[in-house]
């Protein structure tokens, strides 16, 4: 053989040896190295079946389940898996869509989850939905029923601050660094997004064995790779569930807020928010409808007004400037001021009082119990003006830092999301506002918890215990401990610190204004709100209360308040009570609370005292201006959509001259709800298309 004929054959020889290395490699890498067709067989024959956990419950602090779990099914499909095979028009049928919404809902899957991962396609399926599908499954494969513990709330009660869930969204999933996945439930608002990773659990899956039909068949390796789902911790909360629901039926047709605290420890007894809801509204099918209902209504039921609503406390402020002025040694309780109906010492005769006969002022005690403003007025500009710290601006700051300590002006940390922290303005914004030109007189109304001054029903709620308390407070919270509670569940360890932010305060100088608080409720202003039996001690508030209406500031009625604790000796309640645009402090909010303590203390209210609970809870308080405010943003909202689609369906009802629902008229004739009326709520209304959202 030449030698050419025998370099020919080596190199012949060495490019099959080298296929069949690459050869070699290659099966190497795939059978031993490489996991990407073993994944692709596991996803043709093998299904990863989520199994969702139970939330944690929420007990009261009787142990009854305030919030608990049920059980209903989401339809999931993997769209790599669902094909021609299925019958789409009978799936479209079961589930009430056509098949562009089948192919949109298909698309999304994909660019949410991938082709091959399980998504959900209808989630909370109704009873009869589910039937269906149950019984026709075999019809659609890709397709699986997976069943869903969802939340019900047996009292139906505590919607604002038990809170709902909803399905993690694409911003939800990213913040978590994809803990979360689709189809994952979350706490949105309340206790169920405070206490989430409490709460949730950790998912489980099953993995299930497919025949050649997509169908499953069994459990894949005997189940030795499943997963349980593990169920959420529960949590026991100081809430007394009857208590939150009398306090939610005192609130029907009514905007305000009620909370009620434990002063020893701080834990919230209830916490209400008007107008008030059913919980279960926002769990199972019908949720997202209920959700949207809720959102535009214009009285805002979602807004938790407990912790979100801003108020200026009026007369209920009055025991916290009367405790600065006795620890700053400016007054004594003894201290009168001659008060003929009206402050005049600014020159302005303003504030008015509701008392001029002689002696109603005359010493601290009586001055609490009859509410004078003139002595309030006065006492506050006592202390700002007090020499000792040289000008008002720094007496005013010494003030303020009186203010901060009773936890006003700033979010005090309660266990639910978004609490708002009110307002105790700083020498800054009046120097802004007044360019430094200001005195005591400025703000004098400051002293009757009005000017710039805004608090929250929580805020007021524990300013109330820490007098109650003499001088300390435990940050209010519901929770009182975890299931299960371990040394890292540090959580709670905020709400176990006593703050002791006003003990340096004498006990004669409490002493002086509980009794006075007492005397409100014995022989003053609140004297409808007695209790046989129980010494209660209170402060009753009737705050201006002003709004812009079509562009003009209204005042409206004046807003109900009421603080109060009891018994005076050992205290087990503290309240908070605001009813918007109800008038007098006591007329409403006074007789509210009064039901509370005595349902709290006794656990039982008498059969003239249900009565009156079902008499206050039929009294519709809704402010007038609502109806009008409803129309506005609904006529808005009708033409924004004719705009997008032309559609005029919508809009039919604002084309013509309507007069919105006239406001209720109280049962003893008299027209309450809003003072010096627009002409814009009064006169008729007329829509035309023509017009421009911004002048409906």
């Amino acid at each position: 053989m030449s030698v050419f004929n025998q370099s020919r054959s080596t190199v012949i020889r060495l490019i099959f040896i080298g296929l069949f290395v690459v050869i070699l490699a290659q099966l190497i890498n795939l059978q031993l190295i490489s996991g990407k067709y073993k994944q692709a067989a596991m996803d043709n024959a093998v299904y990863p079946k989520v199994m969702y956990p139970n939330r944690g419950i929420i007990y009261d602090r009787k142990n009854r389940a305030i919030l608990n779990n049920s059980i209903m099914y989401d339809l999931v499909v993997v769209p790599s898996q669902a094909r021609k095979e299925v019958d789409t028009l009978a799936l479209c049928r079961i589930l009430e869509i056509d098949t562009a919404e089948y192919r949109k809902r298909m698309v999304e899957s994909i660019f949410k989850n991938s082709s091959v991962r399980p998504s959900v396609f209808e989630d909370l399926l109704s009873a009869e939905m589910y039937a269906k599908l149950d019984e026709n499954l075999w019809k659609f494969p890709g397709f699986d029923l997976v069943p869903r513990p969802v939340r019900v709330y047996p009292f139906k009660a505590g919607a604002n601050l038990l809170g709902y869930i909803g399905e993690a969204d694409s911003g939800v999933i990213k913040r978590s660094k994809g803990f979360y996945r689709m189809g994952d439930y979350v706490g949105l608002s309340g206790m169920e997004a405070y206490y989430e990773k409490i709460l949730m659990g950790q998912r489980g899956v099953n993995y299930m064995i497919k025949d050649n039909k997509n169908r499953l068949v069994g459990s894949w390796e005997n189940g030795v790779y499943d997963t349980a789902a593990i169920a959420g911790r529960d949590l026991k909360t100081y809430l007394d569930v009857e208590v939150q629901q009398l306090a939610e039926k005192l609130l029907q047709n009514k905007v305000g807020a009620i909370v009620a605290i434990e002063p020893k420890t701080g834990g919230i007894i209830a916490m209400a928010s008007g107008p008030v809801f059913d919980p279960n509204l926002l769990t199972g099918s019908e949720r997202q409808k209920n959700f949207n209902k809720l959102f535009l209504d214009v009285s805002s039921p979602l807004l938790n007004r407990a912790i979100k609503g801003q108020y200026p406390p009026g007369s209920t402020f009055k025991p916290l400037g009367g405790l600065v002025a006795l620890d700053e040694g400016i007054i004594t309780p003894s201290f009168g001021y001659g008060c003929g109906g009206r402050y005049g010492a600014c020159g302005i005769g303003k504030p008015a009082c509701t008392h001029s006969n002689a002696g109603h002022a005359a010493n601290l005690r009586l001055a609490t119990a009859n509410s004078c403003n003139s002595y309030f007025t006065h006492v506050y500009r006592m202390a700002v003006d007090n020499p000792k710290y040289g000008s008002v601006k720094k007496g005013y700051e010494r003030w303020r830092e009186y203010m901060t300590a009773f936890g006003l002006g700033h979010r005090i940390g309660v266990d639910l999301p978004s609490e708002d922290k009110g307002n105790i303005p700083d020498t800054v914004l009046y120097n802004k506002v007044y360019r430094g030109a200001w005195s005591s007189c400025t703000n004098l109304t400051l002293g009757i918890g009005q000017d710039m001054m805004l608090a929250t029903p929580v805020q007021l709620a524990n300013a109330t215990c820490i007098i109650a308390n003499k001088g300390y407070y435990y940050t209010p919270h519901f929770v009182e401990k975890i299931n299960g509670e371990t040394k890292e569940d540090t959580i709670l360890n905020t709400f176990r610190k006593k703050h002791n932010v006003l003990t340096q305060i004498s006990d004669t100088a409490y002493e002086a204004i509980i009794s006075g608080m007492e005397d409100v409720v014995d022989i003053g202003t609140a004297r409808i709100a007695r209790i046989d039996g129980i010494s209660m001690c209170a402060k009753t508030g009737t705050a201006q209360n002003f709004k812009v209406i079509d562009g003009k500031r209204t005042e409206l009625n004046e807003n109900s308040m009421f603080i109060c604790f009891a018994p005076r000796e050992n205290p087990k309640i503290a309240i908070a009570i605001v009813v918007e645009n109800a008038g007098y402090g006591a007329t409403w909010a006074g007789r509210m609370a009064s039901l509370l303590v005595e349902k709290f203390i006794t656990d039982s209210l008498t059969t003239e005292r249900k009565k009156l609970a079902d008499e206050i809870a039929n009294k519709n308080l809704m402010p007038g201006y609502l109806v009008r405010e409803q129309y506005k943003q609904d006529s808005i909202r009708a033409y924004n959509w004719f705009k997008l689609t032309k559609d005029t369906s919508v809009i039919k009802r604002f084309q013509r001259r309507n007069t919105p629902a006239a406001p209720p008229t109280p049962a003893d004739g008299k027209t309450r709800v809003i003072k010096n009326t627009p002409p814009a709520i009064q006169n008729r209304t007329t829509f035309k298309i023509k017009r421009t959202a911004t002048t409906i």
